[in-house]
């Protein structure tokens, strides 16, 4: 089966996977995604290794499912961000305990210990964000008694994230040629980016014009402001793939993996993501704020 064959089964089974669990929410979501995150952090643990870091063994995806199981917990930020930050001291005494008791001072014991702990930080805390997004309309009074209220906010960083992708991918394809950063990869294109955030903006828009009326609440001001919203996280999806590639190429691999046959790992399908949920949720909570 060729690589592009394998992509559109991935994606026939992946999207109404996608939609299905954002429309039970609750822990329906949050215990396949705390699993998802755990083996992309995982793959944190492979590029490590693949750098000369010996990270401790499975503490990373521990933390991380943790940390993602604590959003559907408390799905709010308030609620969250203590339970969060506990967490992460308590992974920090443990890993330096683990460190005394695994690492010798000659097999770079704080290289271990920030290789496991970033796993938790680059993968754990952005897909936390998933829970606290779908959680925002009925916890903001946003929803109008939609019962897809919550797939509905999660669908903006996902369709600025994927629709901003394809448009880079097809404009840097057709007319690009190199010069965003050579050093870290060399066939992302100024052009691309013009085109990446077009697309994204655009994506802003028709949710916006998709689910203003089901979410009577929403604090987004109208289209432009959905646009605004679109580009910047245009914007966080790139830095967040260019991240990805940093870290693939210290580690010398392709791919994060090969855990989406013919998209390579986990990583690889996150990267954008792990900015632009994040991005999202301070983006109309600062609206709200506004308005």
């Amino acid at each position: 089966m060729s690589d592009l064959a394998k992509r559109w089964v991935v994606a026939a089974v992946g999207v109404p996977a996608v939609l299905g669990l954002l429309y039970l929410g609750g822990w329906f979501l949050a215990v396949p995604l705390a699993a998802l995150a755990a083996l992309g952090a995982l793959e944190v643990d492979r590029l490590s290794a693949h750098a000369g870091v010996a990270p401790l063994p499975a503490l990373g995806s521990a933390g991380t499912t943790t940390v993602v199981l604590a959003a559907g917990w408390q799905p709010t930020f308030m609620d969250f961000a203590p339970v969060a930050l506990a967490l992460l001291v308590a992974l920090t005494c443990v890993s330096l305990v683990g460190a005394i008791t695994l690492r010798a001072p000659e097999s770079k014991p704080l290289s271990a210990v920030a290789a496991s702990l970033f796993g938790v930080l680059y993968v754990g805390l952005p897909m936390a964000f998933v829970p606290l997004l779908h959680a925002l309309p009925e916890t903001h009074g946003w929803s109008g008694g939609s019962v897809w209220a919550g797939a509905l906010i999660v669908a903006l960083p996902l369709a600025a994230t994927w629709l901003g992708d394809a448009v880079a991918f097809f404009v840097g394809t057709a007319w690009g040629k190199g010069g965003l950063a050579p050093s870290i990869s060399p066939n992302k294109s100024w052009i691309g980016v013009w085109g990446g955030l077009t697309g994204a903006g655009l994506a802003g828009a028709v949710w916006y014009l998709v689910v203003s009326s089901r979410l009577p609440g929403l604090p987004v001001p109208g289209v432009v402001g959905a646009v605004g919203i679109g580009i910047v996280l245009g914007a966080a999806a790139i830095a967040g793939d260019l991240a990805e590639s940093l870290l693939k190429r210290d580690a010398g691999v392709k791919d994060s993996g090969t855990f989406f046959p013919g998209h390579g790992g986990i990583l690889d399908r996150l990267d954008a993501l792990i900015f632009t949920l994040p991005a999202a949720y301070v983006a109309l909570l600062a609206m709200e704020a506004a308005s």
